[in-house]
């Protein structure tokens, strides 16, 4: 986690809701997937101090797990309250989102060497050296998690539906996308909440799923609390 806001106090039994109703789009393979939402998130982006671009990688991927996943009842403003704690929408440290959903510059967390109430997780980077992991991105992935669960928005949409209806961790190669494009990481992160929640309509399901991402009774308070500023 980057950055911590809200409350910090377990919510009340309920979940957040799922905020403004997103438009019917058609899920196509293509480089400009997000499009479609461009004028929706254009709308909200002032009303609830979120970067338009965000908007539309929250609201795609909502759209594509109704569609894949619809028993999940995942909602746009679950995804957007845990970019707000995590990194204020891609903003941390003065990064900005580009048209491609690449953040920059790439946000990375403190290493998880197991001190200042840290796990201790090792990494592999590609050039075959081992270090402390960092978490990744905008929804703060940690490498592990993001080999296991990652998945690249603008996959052609027959192969990313299959992806996305099986549920679990099986994306590779292309198709494992990055961490820090917003829009495959705001797609992985619905897919990892589905997957270990259920149904996020119900508060237990909710907070399951928060808690999966977060172990932490404090960060499913923030995240609600921010969350639930959305649905206002």
């Amino acid at each position: 986690m980057v950055a911590v806001f809200g409350c910090g106090r377990e919510p009340q039994r309920s979940a957040p809701g799922p905020g403004d109703p997103l438009p019917s789009i058609r899920l196509v393979a293509a480089n400009r997937h997000a499009d479609p939402l461009r004028e929706w998130a254009q709308r909200r982006a002032d009303k609830y101090g979120i970067p338009a671009r965000a908007l539309q990688a929250y609201g795609y991927a909502t759209v594509a797990l109704a569609q894949t996943q619809p028993a999940c009842h995942l909602g746009w403003t679950t995804l957007a309250g845990i970019a707000r704690v995590e990194s204020d929408h891609g903003r941390h440290r003065g990064a900005t989102i580009a048209a491609d959903g690449s953040v920059r510059p790439q946000i990375r967390g403190i290493p998880l060497d197991g001190t200042s109430g840290t796990a201790r997780i090792l990494d592999t980077d590609a050039t075959g050296r081992t270090g402390y992991a960092r978490a990744a991105g905008p929804f703060q992935f940690i490498p592990g998690t993001w080999k296991r669960w990652g998945v690249r928005a603008d996959t052609e949409y027959r192969t990313l539906a299959t992806i996305l209806e099986n549920g679990k961790p099986s994306a590779s190669g292309d198709s494992i996308g990055s961490p820090d494009n917003i829009d495959d990481a705001a797609l992985t992160a619905g897919r990892y909440l589905c997957a270990s929640g259920g149904d996020l309509a119900t508060y237990d399901g909710w907070r399951r799923a928060v808690l999966a991402y977060n172990h932490s009774a404090v960060y499913v308070g923030q995240v609600h609390a921010a969350a639930t500023g959305y649905t206002e």
